[in-house]
């Protein structure tokens, strides 16, 4: 019935379970690549275990065209493995069932919604991708950061660990930029203490990191670098959070019982599903904020201040300290702030905290300790360049003999870059199509029902008062709906998207297709009605588009005809009607029935049922 129909739930049990199958029959595929992986480094590591039984000495470089360094730097070595197990993390995150239609409604949205005009433009971009691909979009980044997390952890050295920090720097900023709408950069009310400048921002930033050269790290410039820039970033946050007039200060809003910034923030990831202690502790943090406004800012900008110049000076002492008040900063605000950052059901991360914790770590290992240099190169046995076969595998056996690990390191990579394969191509493929996928049309309406039956005939005028029957239209593929034409709810919605379904088919097949409606108002039902409605909602434009209209008695048969229910709503606000959509061969013979109703009329539903009866058009046009 017009202006009672609804959108999708989060928990759409129609997306739900066709994001879980698709996520089912994916992780078989990635299962395979795991056990393959795990074949390789058994294989691998006996050949190793054989060698060192033997006696026979090591390779002088651990693999062809190694660093010189013998062991990974600390700052490094912590960047890759505390930022791979994050988007491990986060890829499981991304399996929660209500991502696929939360994500968009619950995160991209809100992230953008005080954003400027442009920003929110650009958000709404990857916002547009997820919802009109709401399976493969969220299935995708499933694995698109399970594979760069377990590629950050097997990787440790080499090309390949450094291909994996541009893959995490790659998808960190797409994350960053469409995701997090920039991290709220742009938006008012900025703070360190709600995540700013975005988790995802400390993510890209880290794969950076790793994919520098690795004597980058063999002294201490670059991560003196690093702890000027996070420490000049700390001071800079202090300062936005010391700035007055933006409610850090006052722990109710002024001249009012309302709870201020932080407080209020409190209160609200207080009220998010989780277990009760940190649902209580959360929420104490807020009353105490209330009470002491003035003290808590205070101290979250001396803390931001004293924390940001000590990197920026860099004296090891001072740093020391620096880094242990910063991580207890961080650990408090990471729980009673932002409550874990990943609970209530559409959490993508952890948040900023632990992200920007690690990167300080990091820089603060690069500055105290440093990797050993390595002792004399050995000549690298080339991957033989001879012509024949047999040589060229002969040196591939003579290599792997000597570098077993770097062959290791290789087919666990390999294997990782399938996974990010996996989400990827998929991923790919949707942003590429620019139609929504017709599994929103069947969680609105259910499946179509494909039928064979002979349509029932009528005659009728049109916008224009000319004849109009079914068998006039003989020789034609039809779709036929019910609209009233003073309907402001769903019917301009319906006929938004048979204009849309139109749009869709091949110049040729629309020469051969009418889009037909009937009025399904027994009041309002004359030829200036019917042509208003087709004016507002720019329907005169479609050459193919017939409204048709009658005496109410052919009216009511053709009601009749086709099931169509007509009655007036309470308080005779509007005619509530059936909303059914019939598709008609050539013949004459009704081959689907689908529910018309377009839901809230979103862009993605919208694009979905128009997808939808486009192709239930096409069928029945190839007499399928």
């Amino acid at each position: 019935m017009p202006g009672m129909s609804s959108g999708l739930n989060a928990n759409n049990p129609t997306i739900v379970a066709a994001f879980q199958s698709l996520l089912y029959h994916q992780g078989i595929v990635a299962l395979v690549v795991l056990v393959v992986m795990a074949a390789a480094w058994r294989a691998l590591r006996m050949l190793e275990l054989r060698r060192a039984l033997s006696g026979a000495p090591g390779p002088a470089e651990p693999w062809p065209g190694a660093s010189a360094l013998t062991t990974e730097a600390p700052g490094r070595r912590l960047l890759r493995v505390g930022f791979g197990l994050l988007w491990v993390l986060d890829g499981i995150l991304q399996a929660q069932p209500d991502m696929p239609l939360g994500m968009t409604t619950g995160v991209m949205q809100p992230a953008a919604a005080s954003s400027p005009t442009w920003v929110q433009h650009v958000a709404n971009a990857g916002a547009t991708v997820w919802s009109f691909h709401p399976v493969e979009a969220p299935a995708s980044a499933v694995w698109i950061q399970v594979g760069i997390g377990l590629w950050l952890l097997v990787a440790t050295r080499g090309t390949w660990s450094r291909l994996a920090g541009v893959a995490a720097a790659i998808w960190g900023t797409v994350v960053w930029v469409f995701g997090e709408a920039f991290g709220g950069l742009f938006a008012p009310g900025l703070s360190w203490l709600y995540g700013a400048p975005g988790a995802a921002l400390a993510y890209a930033l880290a794969g950076v990191l790793v994919a520098l050269p690795e004597e980058w790290w063999a002294g201490r410039r670059l991560p003196r670098a690093l702890l000027r820039a996070l420490g000049s970033f700390l001071v800079g946050m202090a300062l936005l959070q010391a700035w007055p007039g933006r409610g850090f200060w006052e722990g109710h809003l002024p001249h009012s019982a309302l709870p201020g910034s932080l407080a209020s923030m409190s209160h609200r990831m207080a009220l998010t599903p989780q277990p009760s202690v940190l649902s209580g502790w959360v929420s104490a943090f807020a009353g105490f904020d209330e009470a002491h406004g003035f003290a808590v800012n205070f101290f979250v900008v001396t803390c931001l201040a004293l924390t940001g110049a000590a990197l920026v000076v860099g004296r090891r002492r001072a740093l020391r300290y620096a880094v242990l008040g910063y991580w207890a900063l961080s650990l408090a605000d990471w729980v009673l702030v932002q409550d874990l950052g990943f609970l209530g059901g559409v959490g993508t991360d952890p948040n900023s905290m632990v992200p920007l914790a690690l990167l300080v770590t990091a820089a603060y290992l690069g500055v105290t300790r440093l990797p050993a240099p390595g002792g004399a190169t050995a000549t690298v046995v080339p991957l033989a360049r001879a012509q024949s076969l047999g040589a060229r595998l002969g040196g591939w056996r003579l290599a792997l003999s000597r570098h077993p690990g770097y062959f290791l390191r290789s087919v666990l990579a390999l294997g990782s870059v399938g996974i990010v394969l996996l989400g990827a191509v998929p991923m790919a493929l949707a942003s590429a199509q620019p139609n929504a996928d017709p599994i929103i049309a069947q969680a609105l309406n259910g499946v179509p029902n494909v039928t064979d039956f002979p349509a029932r005939t009528f005659a009728l005028v049109d916008q224009y008062g000319r004849p109009v029957s079914l068998r006039s239209l003989r020789g034609s593929t039809v779709a036929l709906t019910f609209l009233d034409p003073v309907c402001t709810n769903d019917c301009p919605l319906i006929a938004r998207y048979f204009r849309q379904a139109d749009n869709l088919l091949s110049p040729a097949l629309r020469r051969r297709v009418e889009m037909v409606a009937i009025v399904a108002n027994p009041v309002y039902r004359t030829g200036y009605y019917v042509r208003e409605f087709d004016r507002q909602e720019g329907m005169q434009h479609l050459a193919n588009w017939l409204y048709l209209t009658g005496p109410l008695p052919a009216l009511q048969k053709a009601w009749a005809a086709y099931g169509i229910q007509v009655s007036y709503e309470p308080g005779g606000a509007m005619i509530g009607h059936s909303e059914l959509a019939f598709v008609i061969d050539a013949r004459g013979r009704v081959r689907s029935v689908l529910e018309a109703s377009p839901g809230s009329g979103t862009q993605a539903q919208t694009s979905s049922l128009a997808f939808e009866l486009a192709g239930a058009l096409r069928t029945a046009a190839r007499g399928h």
